[in-house]
């Protein structure tokens, strides 16, 4: 499949729902997917890694999982706070729509998956967990990245998956360079050649 398909908002070639069993928040989960959407068929490596390395989100407030695919990242943030208002974003309309009929199919009534301009912008987020598509190109990415990262709540942060070939210690650097003073950005771990990047939001 070409890559560009699934950064499209309506891919091409048909829209059928196969099922998907995968591990999620330590259970097997039968779920839905389908093909033009990215890692149609598991979780990726990157988003293993990272479902695998960042801490316990937020218990409460708002969380948000950028890029969410079939929705792995947002409904494990679901599952492990249920209390939390979990946004998924993807300008792909059939993730948004799979991403939102997993949460259904899960019986999660926390997860609200859209296009990203139809999320409030005066939402603040607690956490934010993402596999950031690096594909889109440094251009679209760097645009992404500074609409939502200066959107985390006082105290909270921004958890990103970045693969090490595919620029992620640049990343870091564009990142401690152009966002605000407010917000720090560290390495907190490297694991099977991805980098765990995390964007602190201060507390004051």
């Amino acid at each position: 499949m070409e890559s560009a398909h699934y950064f499209s908002a309506s891919p091409a070639g048909p829209f059928t729902r196969k099922p998907l069993t995968v591990e999620l928040a330590g259970a097997t989960r039968t779920l839905q997917t389908s093909a033009g959407i990215f890692s149609p068929d598991g979780i990726d490596k990157g988003t293993a890694v990272l479902l695998a390395e960042v801490p316990a989100p937020s218990p409460t407030g708002n969380l948000l999982d950028i890029g969410c695919g079939w929705g792995p990242i947002a409904l494990t943030l679901a599952l492990r706070a249920p209390h939390a208002a979990v946004y998924a974003v993807d300008v792909n309309e059939r993730c948004i729509t799979l991403t939102n009929e997993n949460a259904a199919l899960l019986g999660l009534g926390n997860v609200t998956a859209s296009s990203p301009d139809a999320v409030d912008p005066d939402l603040r987020f607690d956490t934010i967990w993402s596999n950031p598509p690096i594909r889109i190109g440094k251009d679209e990415l760097h645009s992404l990245l500074k609409l939502w990262l200066p959107r985390l709540a006082p105290g909270g942060s921004a958890w990103l998956v970045v693969q090490k070939n595919l620029g992620s210690d640049s990343l870091q650097r564009w990142l401690a360079a152009e966002l605000d003073r407010s917000l720090t950005v560290t390495r907190e771990s490297t694991a099977k050649s991805f980098r765990i990047l995390r964007v602190r939001k201060a507390s004051q």
